[in-house]
């Protein structure tokens, strides 16, 4: 029988966020879902959703994989295997089983080991986070076990997204993923960490004012109103993400060591050097950023620009750095990048491809020491993050995240609405000059 919106409904395992995100979107274009969580939300769910006629909210997974014709895991990475061993088993015959695991090596070796071989594996990620709009937004399509005839009934249950398809293989999902958020996170992290170690709220005070500090703020501010298993996941269970989140650690303590030791013209050589290898001249036409100025808008701080001392950048320095001594060239994944990464790229193209605002903060690196002791603090952090997840030790990164958010947590409202409508603005802006 050939699947349809009439004869088929989707089964999504897990609530949070962005299963939410799922089911409402999925729901709105006329799909029947079928959901559940944790058995004890099971009671409030019902009352969520309570008024929602096309969900239907069930006890447990064995219920949701009996009926569904698409069931989509929505669990976070460290727990999929578990959950796919419980649940798995019962899936209905001839259905189709994905996830949407920011890692999709542990998840497909879970579907592999406890799926009937009568159910196919089509598995997807939506490159952004719950409250992104996903139009236009990368999703990822995984055809690990499926005919054609599957993989197009799983881009008509999504096409209401109008998100663009990128299809890749789970290899190739988790090293890209890697290459375009794995850093990306460490370095946020890491400012969220080291101005909570100096008892600092940045946009209050002057030095931390303009279109890059807005970035850095706001940015930060939006990964750590998040839920601490998004991030963790990618880092811990993928290899890739370890070796890059590594290298950063690294590239920011020797970067760093040279501004200590006032070894101008070292580091000079070897930031142009990272910068060259990074920002090559083909791609001189990909511009992907907004200007200082225009990102000015975007700030929580009530201080005046003009007081703003140079700042030496040493976390977009080490960001090249660190791309240049693994070989990446952030470009050739822009299909398959998110938000953040873009914006994070543009902020760092725009200081690397302005050769006065470069050697404005070379040279603030070595004789301006207004920024040494917060630089000592991101230091401390990206090296203490990188040995979280060295150490695969989930716990630790949970309790480390979840400090410096409840540190931050009464400006979250705030900056998320601010981060929003950044992000909406230079995704509209680069859509426009990329087009």
């Amino acid at each position: 029988m050939v699947r349809t919106k009439e004869n088929s409904s989707i089964g999504i395992i897990g609530m949070g966020d962005m299963g939410k995100m799922y089911a409402q979107r999925l729901r709105q274009a006329g799909w029947r879902v079928n959901a559940c969580d944790k058995p004890e939300n099971f009671n409030s769910l019902k009352e969520e959703f309570a008024s929602d006629q096309g969900i239907t909210i069930l006890p447990n997974g064995h219920l949701v994989s009996r009926i569904s014709d698409y069931i989509i895991y929505s669990v976070e990475a460290s727990y999929i295997d578990r959950i796919v061993a419980e649940y798995g088993p019962s899936t209905k015959v001839g259905a189709i089983v994905g996830g949407q695991t920011s890692c999709k090596a542990p998840e497909l070796a879970a579907f592999d080991k406890y799926l009937p071989p009568d159910v196919e594996i089509i598995s997807c990620h939506s490159l952004h986070g719950p409250k992104v709009d996903p139009k236009g937004q990368p999703l990822v399509l995984i055809q690990h076990r499926a005919s054609d005839e599957s993989l197009r009934f799983v881009e008509e249950v999504f096409s209401s997204f109008g998100s663009k398809y990128v299809y890749l293989s789970g290899e190739m999902h988790d090293r890209i993923t890697a290459d375009t958020q794995a850093v990306t996170h460490a370095a946020f992290l890491s400012m969220g960490t080291a101005w909570q170690a100096n008892n600092q709220f940045p946009w209050e005070i002057p030095r931390w004012v303009g279109g890059i500090e807005n970035v850095k703020i706001n940015i930060t501010l939006r990964i750590y109103a998040n839920k601490w298993h998004v991030y963790a996941g990618l880092a811990i269970l993928n290899p890739a993400a370890k070796e890059q989140i590594r290298q950063y650690a690294q590239s920011v303590t020797e970067l760093y060591k040279l501004m200590l030791e006032g070894r101008r013209e070292e580091l000079k050589r070897r930031v142009k050097a990272a910068g060259a290898a990074v920002f090559k001249s083909d791609t001189e036409g990909q511009d992907l950023l907004l200007k200082d100025e225009v990102l000015d808008k975007f700030s929580l701080s009530q201080c005046s620009r003009e007081k703003a001392p140079p700042n030496n950048h040493l976390s977009l320095l080490a960001i090249v750095d660190c791309w240049s001594k693994l070989g990446i060239v952030p470009y050739d994944h822009m299909i398959c990048s998110t938000p953040l990464f873009r914006i994070w790229l543009g902020v760092t193209e725009y200081l690397f491809r302005n050769p006065t605002l470069l050697d404005e903060a070379l040279d603030t690196a070595i004789d301006d020491h207004t920024f040494r002791s917060d630089d000592l603090e991101f230091t401390f952090a990206a090296r203490a993050w990188s040995d979280c997840v060295s150490f695969g030790d989930f716990e630790s990164y949970r309790d480390r995240f979840e400090r410096i958010q409840r540190y931050f947590a009464p400006r979250f409202p705030e900056a998320v609405r601010i981060g929003n409508e950044m992000i909406q603005t230079i995704l509209e802006k680069t859509t426009t000059d990329t087009s």
